[in-house]
Order: structure tokens, then sequence, then C-alpha cells
């Protein structure tokens, strides 16, 4: 990572809420065809989060705290804050000097521009600033939410944008944060009703909707350069595991979780 960057476009797509098991039953049955041709030998990685929520697993995550590999460590992590005795700073690591990631790319060089999803990043309080606060440059609205069926279509729409606007030789650094898996997700399984609510089948076909978008956000992404791109979950979810609902608890289903890293090359198509 530390000749990615300054050379490469990045783009970092958290996937709010995707279960790990439901993300690993689509790939297999090839229903999210678009993501599961870019993940390494067609599979995600298990991990697990680096929190039970959106606000404290991305507080980790900018700060270079990935997904942990489910296997024992120490693993050596992409990014890293300069701190004495960290034992998964390698030699590989890009590290940085100020408190956060996305500062750490600012400086240098990089266009940091985060399009938020959910309502930590809505910016209409203080406390939805503080995560898109980090970047140069944040988008967020009702369109992008939670409440909004169509809400990644038109967060690939403004990302599109975003990097149509940029200059030739500007690198950039593009966070995603996608809304569509969140509860509710009903809407997204056809047939689906707000009576019957959210299930592990809803949240699936959430999925399934996302992909059906990505290659979009992919191609827009590498239009400019090649770029790396990093894919997962900040958390799981439960839908009625060992008689749980719902995240920011301590089950299986929050904190295990999908990942995946890779290249996107300079002209990659939408499909």
């Amino acid at each position: 990572m530390s000749r990615i960057v300054g050379s490469h476009d990045l783009l970092f797509v958290t996937l709010d809420t995707l279960r790990y098991d439901v993300a690993a039953e689509l790939a297999a049955a090839g229903r999210i065809p678009h993501l599961a041709r870019h993940l390494p030998g067609g599979v995600w990685e298990e991990r697990h989060a680096p929190g039970s929520f959106t606000y404290a697993s991305h507080q980790a995550m900018f700060a270079g705290f990935l997904p942990t590999p489910t296997g024992p460590g120490p693993h050596p992590r992409l990014f890293a804050a300069r701190f004495a005795g960290s034992e998964s700073t390698a030699s590989g690591t890009f590290v940085f000097d100020t408190p956060d990631l996305v500062s750490g790319l600012a400086g240098v060089g990089y266009r940091t521009v985060c399009i938020g999803g959910v309502g930590f990043f809505n910016k209409q309080a203080a406390l939805g600033s503080v995560l898109p606060g980090m970047f140069q440059e944040s988008h967020w609205e009702p369109e992008f939410g939670v409440a909004s069926p169509t809400s990644f279509e038109a967060q690939v729409a403004r990302a599109e944008r975003v990097v149509s606007q940029l200059p030739a030789e500007q690198r950039l650094f593009l966070f995603v944060n996608v809304s569509a898996l969140h509860q509710p997700n009903w809407f997204h399984q056809p047939g689906g009703t707000r009576e019957a609510g959210d299930s592990r089948a809803t949240h699936a076909a959430a999925l399934e909707y996302v992909d059906a978008h990505i290659g979009r956000l992919f191609a827009a992404a590498s239009s400019r350069r090649r770029c790396f791109a990093l894919v997962c979950s900040d958390h799981g979810t439960a839908y009625g595991d060992g008689g749980y609902t719902g995240h920011r608890l301590g089950h299986a289903s929050v904190w295990t979780v999908p990942y995946a890293h890779f290249f996107l090359e300079p002209g990659a198509t939408a499909r």
C-alpha cells in the first residue's frame, strides 16, 4: 500500500450493515455477479468488524483499523497512524502522521470525497457531521438515506458527477457509505410490504439491488487511472438470531463481516 498511495486513485465502499453469511451465500449462488467478478477467487473474505455499529466502526476504520482477518495475528495493516509499538504496521503499510487516514491522504495530495448514506453521515446535527467532516468534500441528501428505495442509484450518480469534475491529474480518495442494506430494506424484495417488515431475505434482496448498480461506481472510480478498491461491511445485523434483532450488540451476526480489496483497471465497463 505504501507504493499504491500516490500512484492510484482509491475507492473505499462500506456496505453498511451487510452480514457475512448473506454476502457469502449470494456470491456462491451467482446472485451478485458484478461484485463477485472482482472478489479474489469469487468469494468474500470473512473478517471481524472493528465495531458493532456504524459510528464506532467507521471511526476505527478511518484510523486504519479495517476489519480484522479471523485467523490468529498479528495481521499487517494496509493503513496505520504512526505510533510506537504497533505490531500490525509492516513495511508495506501506508503510514500517516495525522489522526486519521482521510487527512493523511489529503496531506499527500489526494482530494478526499465522502458520499454518505446512513444517519451518521447526514450532517443534520453535530453527531452526523463528525465523519463527513473529516473529508474535504462531503455529500448527503435524503435520496441517499435508508428510507429511499433508490438510494444507491442516487449515490452512484453523485459519484459519477464528482469524478467527472476533477482535473485529470488530481488523485482521488472516494468513500461511499451504502445505506441500502440497512433497515428498512423490505422494499427491495418483490412483493415485500411494510407490514411484513425486514428479514434476512429482504437484506439479501437489498444486496442484489446494490450489485445491479455497483458496476457504474467501479467504472467511474477507474475512469481516469488504475484504482485500488476496498469493499467491506462495517458490521452485520441480527434478524432474530439467538433472539437478537439489530446491531450494537455482541452477536456473531453483527461481528462477522465480508471484506475484499482488489484493483480496478482503467476503463472498466459499467457491467
